[in-house]
């Protein structure tokens, strides 16, 4: 399973790691993923998924629904 938010999909970005002398070195800033366990109200039933924080903080306001609506997911596999 790939490092990814299954709703929003972010990942990782690309950056430097900067030492005291200023050599760079690449590095990844990997996103903030939890799994995570949701109610589906619709389903009925609890539904699975690794979020990023900042997803679990937007389904507070818009819903899982509206959300899954968004990315094209299909609630139903999970």
């Amino acid at each position: 399973m790939s490092r990814r938010c299954e709703l929003t999909g972010r990942k990782a970005n690309n950056a430097f790691a900067v030492s005291h002398s200023h050599r760079r070195t690449k590095r990844l800033q990997h996103a903030n993923l939890q799994n995570k366990r949701v109610w589906w109200a619709a389903g009925n039933r609890w539904v699975r998924m690794k979020l990023s924080t900042k997803a679990i903080k937007t389904l507070d306001a818009k819903g899982l629904e509206a959300m899954a609506k968004e990315a094209g997911i299909n609630l139903n596999h999970y």
